[in-house]
């Protein structure tokens, strides 16, 4: 059978070819990883834990993006054996969108940030404010957010406000690296029953992989700390903080295992 338009019969491949190149103008870099973690210790929740981790993060044309699920198990005497939740956090960039340089200072970027909390139970709220991409001597990357909480539903904990950094830091060891990063979400004020509170939250982490030579960035063990005053909003000096055992202060670490992808 002869082809009478060849140029129309290439033109799907011609798109296949072009499409890695048009998704690189859009999606500038992407990380994945999996972590598992195991801890005890824990407040409120059932005190001893292990957490499979799903961590998406990537920077594109607009902005950058951050998502992570939870898978969580706990163990010994409990209704529930598991239970899960995420967050999914695009910002987007007003210098890019707007094609201006708004950096100033140690400000590289300002951005609209948003945040959607999701998982078992009455968790869910949606998280908006302004964003700030930093350029802090010494750091991989520093963020600041502030956020306006709106929680779904009815019930206590909407419209208040929340500081959230997080970072990154890269440590040179012999000859591989320590790194430590993570985020703080200090939630400023109150709404009824719904307490002001600070979570705390940096991982420590070295890279086996790179000790063996199997690839940096690819292999890290280490722990996890977790700090949570006033964990979930709950006063630890209320009458219901008083009534949980232990309060509702959390300070643990838990021992890590992460592998990027």
């Amino acid at each position: 059978m002869q082809l009478k338009h060849p140029a129309l019969c290439l033109a799907p491949l011609a798109a296949l070819l072009a499409t890695p190149a048009q998704a690189e103008e859009w999606l500038h870099w992407t990380d994945n990883s999996l972590t598992y973690l195991y801890g005890q210790d824990f407040t409120i929740s059932p005190e001893i834990q292990q957490t499979v981790t799903f961590e998406h993060a990537n920077g594109w044309k607009y902005g950058d993006t951050f998502l992570f699920m939870d898978s969580i198990h706990y163990n010994g005497e409990t209704d529930d054996d598991s239970s899960f939740y995420g967050e999914f956090s695009p910002r987007f960039s007003f210098g890019r969108l707007l094609g201006q340089d708004l950096s100033f200072g140690p400000v590289k970027d300002v951005l609209l940030a948003t945040t959607y909390e999701f998982g078992e139970g009455d968790v869910e709220s949606y998280l908006i404010g302004p964003g700030f991409s930093l350029a802090i001597p010494g750091f991989d990357f520093f963020n600041l957010n502030f956020y306006r909480r709106e929680a779904d539903g009815d019930r206590d904990g909407d419209g208040v406000w929340q500081v959230t950094p997080n970072w990154a830091i890269t440590i040179p060891v012999g000859n591989s690296d320590i790194r430590i990063d993570g985020f703080m979400d200090w939630v400023v004020d109150n709404d009824e029953s719904y307490h002001s509170n600070l979570h705390f939250n940096p991982q420590i982490k070295y890279d086996l992989g790179k000790a063996l030579n199997w690839g940096e960035k690819q292999l890290y063990v280490g722990i996890e700390y977790d700090y949570w005053k006033d964990k979930y909003g709950i006063d630890d000096d209320s009458f219901l903080g008083d009534e949980i055992l232990g309060g509702t202060d959390q300070n643990t670490a838990s021992l890590l295992v992460k592998v990027h992808f």
